[in-house]
């Protein structure tokens, strides 16, 4: 390979990283308009393991907007990622998959005079992990994601959601 060829693949893999980065900073941040900047036209998006929905982005941002206003403090760590660019004879194609393990801690809405947790803690309410599966396609607006499938392998709930 070229250095060309080796600077456009850096490029490719560094502007990937970018998409999946904000990807976990629209969700925690709830700005579904920048969510819905990340897919493709056709994009969808995949949360059934982790007892959510799946159908068009649009479709899911507004899932994710209403069931999140349960949780206004939230923070997704995406770490571990693996990525896969399509190889066209050692040149770089127009399709990546991004494997990636996510850590999802989140806290209930509360008033200060509510201090800590039902329990007396002050840890996360609900904290879920598992991996999530990128397909991403190069556009003309840059690399976006067509499809996102969430694989929920645990979750733990404390205080007030422990109880019921």
């Amino acid at each position: 390979m070229t250095q060309r060829v080796d600077l456009s693949t850096v490029m490719d893999r560094l502007a990937i990283d970018a998409v999946i980065t904000g990807y976990a900073v629209a969700v925690d941040d709830g700005a579904w308009e920048d969510y819905l900047a990340l897919f493709t036209p056709e994009g969808r998006a995949d949360y059934r393991t982790a007892g959510g929905v799946e159908g068009p982005a649009a479709e899911v941002a507004d899932w994710l907007e209403r069931t999140l206003r349960l949780f206004p403090v939230r923070q997704h760590l995406i770490v571990n990622r693996r990525l896969d660019l399509q190889d066209l004879g050692g040149y770089p194609g127009d399709r990546a998959q991004v494997r990636a393990d996510y850590l999802n801690p989140m806290r209930l809405e509360r008033r200060p005079q509510d201090g800590a947790g039902a329990d007396g803690s002050t840890a996360p309410d609900f904290v879920a992990g598992g991996r999530y599966a990128f397909e991403l396609l190069r556009t003309d607006a840059g690399w976006r994601v067509q499809q996102v499938t969430v694989q929920e392998k645990w979750r733990s709930l404390t205080g007030g959601l422990a109880t019921g």
